[in-house]
């Protein structure tokens, strides 16, 4: 039986974009299905009181230097976006939408959502900048909206956020092998070792 990595991530974390640089080549030198859960970061926040680490000035000075050195070993880019935080309701809608209605879009959505967000620093608040990212990937204005605003992927997002929590979830990304946990983007040495 094929080993499973479950990412939870929210496009919003650039914990999670590092993340998603590295997975796929890690799950499959392992021989693992990378299976990918979007969910809404701030409803994490909302029921577990967590908080982003941009909240304690000292502690989101400290997060930017790291991710730009873990950045700088994965051999990625990775900007700090000014702009933050990013409210990500829609985008994660949308990343939940493709994911459910069309997958062969799934990974260039989330390129060039990543790539707005963490290496353009681009400002995804403002719709006619969220607008050009999703064309990018493939959509127009209306085809994103549309799977947006649909109710089962609503639903779908609202109940994988909720699975998330349950399972003990408080940040992203969060990676499950079975049912062990792994939080943030600096485990990976411990998700490639339970996947061994």
């Amino acid at each position: 039986m094929t080993k499973k990595a479950e990412f939870f991530f929210d496009v919003g974390s650039p914990a999670s974009y590092l993340a998603w640089t590295q997975l796929p080549r890690l799950c499959a030198e392992a021989g693992a299905e990378l299976v990918y859960r979007p969910m809404l970061l701030g409803g994490v926040y909302q029921a577990t009181g967590n908080a982003s680490p941009a909240t304690i000035p000292a502690k989101g000075r400290y997060t930017s230097i790291d991710y730009a050195r873990f950045a700088r070993r994965y051999g990625v880019p990775i900007e700090t976006n000014p702009h933050f935080p990013i409210i990500t309701l829609y985008l994660m809608r949308l990343v939940t939408g493709t994911q459910l209605r069309r997958p062969e879009r799934f990974q260039p959505l989330l390129q060039s959502v990543f790539k707005a967000l963490w290496i353009d620093a681009l400002n995804l608040n403002e719709p006619a900048l969220t607008a050009q990212a999703v064309a990018e990937a493939g959509f127009t204005a209306e085809e994103a909206t549309a799977l947006a605003n649909d109710p089962e992927v609503k639903a779908l997002l609202r109940a994988t956020t909720e699975e998330a929590v349950a399972r003990g979830v408080f940040g992203a990304p969060t990676t499950f092998v079975g049912s062990e946990m792994f939080f943030g983007q600096d485990r990976l040495d411990f998700i490639r070792e339970a996947l061994a």
